[in-house]
């Protein structure tokens, strides 16, 4: 099997962000797609490692960022490439709001977000999927979706071994 073939198939960028015990965090994820329109219904994997995974799962709310193209590797690094459990990812350095679920939504960077209520699980061995009934969304601004190709052919980035397209 070539595994190169899955890199063909498209995704974007987003932050998935959630709140625990008043603390926010949020993780860089690339899946995250809608799956129902009525009731519109969206979909995320996160790794079972992940902190952001065990807010989900505890408080069973999220909010998705969509990013733009100007999301930098430092930006992106700060929700990718670090701990929220040795990191407060939500300080003041970027700008941030509480969304209608609780959960924080990051505007830095993103073009729009939305919101969810968990509504299912579903253990998939080293992640979790969660799909979320849509709360609210909105448009942040106007600008192009960051996607993994533009991430990966012109940011130069890399997956790191907990993202669910990471392989040897």
């Amino acid at each position: 099997m070539n595994k190169h073939a899955l890199h063909k198939m498209t995704y974007g960028l987003y932050i998935v962000s959630s709140i625990k015990d008043g603390k926010p965090n949020g993780q860089i994820a690339n899946v995250a797609f809608q799956v129902t329109s009525e009731p519109v219904q969206v979909v995320i994997a996160l790794h079972k490692d992940n902190l952001t995974c065990e807010y989900v799962h505890t408080s069973k709310v999220f909010s998705i960022s969509v990013l733009d193209q100007t999301a930098d590797m430092i930006f992106i690094g700060r929700f990718g490439f670090r701990s929220g459990r040795d990191f407060n990812k939500f300080d003041n350095t970027i700008s941030w709001k509480i969304g209608k679920t609780g959960a924080p939504i990051v505007t830095d960077h993103s073009i729009a977000y939305i919101e969810a209520n968990v509504a299912q699980e579903m253990d998939l061995g080293m992640h979790i999927l969660f799909i979320g009934k849509v709360v609210d969304a909105n448009i942040i601004k106007d600008g192009k979706p960051l996607t993994y190709d533009y991430y990966h052919n012109v940011l130069r980035g890399k997956e790191p071994p907990k993202a669910p397209t990471f392989s040897i």
